[in-house]
């Protein structure tokens, strides 16, 4: 397995060269977890930043009565946890692997190892905790504001951004992307604060609008991406 190949896939270390990725490659050691387990918990003692180097990772956290509530979903190339002084989430949070993920961990001597030596990894650092606390703003946005139909083209365009693909099949020229991660509609409801009556009603009425769609039972989710963010843009 070429360890380096799967360091370059991370966002926060893209611009190293394979020089400076085979450098960083004993400060990551590499791990692979099976779908189902739980990686991060609070009940954790140890603080680490883990990095996803293939896979996927949902982000939870439990309500007082014991009900999970999705908060993120994570895939290749993306962080989560916490590194020293620096977390990209709250300490509440859980986190379990979705598919067979390939990921690696450092702690916070390995974190502050790197950062040092590397001061631009500090910058992008800072750049990424940034751009993930401005989503969760604008998510929180959504929920206080939002009517359900907006939340969920809001969530829809949020995860294409993050697992949009060009569909394998004749129409892809006809501009459907597809969403490469795979989610239950109790698992979108959970993560826009709905339930999944609610959700399953809403994407029947987007996949008679056109601008969601199945390419049949257990298929992942397409989308239109123009009339995606225009029905975004008109909905209050």
């Amino acid at each position: 397995m070429d360890k380096v190949k799967y360091l370059s896939r991370i966002h926060w270390l893209s611009g190293l060269d394979r020089g400076e990725l085979e450098l960083l490659e004993p400060a990551a050691p590499l791990n692979k977890i099976k779908k189902g387990t739980v990686i991060l918990s609070p009940l954790m003692e140890q603080k680490r930043l883990f990095l996803i180097k293939s896979g996927t990772v949902r982000l939870y956290r439990l309500s007082d009565s014991g009900k999970e509530l999705t908060m993120d979903i994570l895939g290749t190339g993306h962080l989560f946890g916490e590194a020293g002084a620096f977390t990209t989430g709250s300490p509440h949070l859980f986190a379990q692997t979705l598919e067979d993920s390939v990921i690696c961990t450092m702690d916070k001597e390995q974190f502050n190892q790197v950062v040092r030596e590397r001061p631009q990894l500090a910058l992008r650092f800072i750049e990424i905790v940034s751009e993930r606390l401005k989503e969760v703003e604008e998510l929180l946005e959504q929920m206080a504001y939002g009517s359900v139909r907006k939340r969920l083209l809001y969530l829809l365009d949020k995860l294409l951004h993050k697992f949009g693909i060009e569909p394998e099949d004749p129409d892809r020229q006809h501009g459907w992307m597809q969403l490469d991660v795979s989610l239950t509609h109790q698992e979108l409801a959970s993560m826009m604060g709905s339930i999944r009556e609610t959700v399953t009603q809403l994407l029947n009425e987007l996949s008679m609008e056109g601008i969601v769609r199945k390419a049949g039972p257990r298929k992942p989710l397409q989308i239109q991406p123009e009339r995606l963010k225009s029905a975004l843009t008109c909905c209050v």
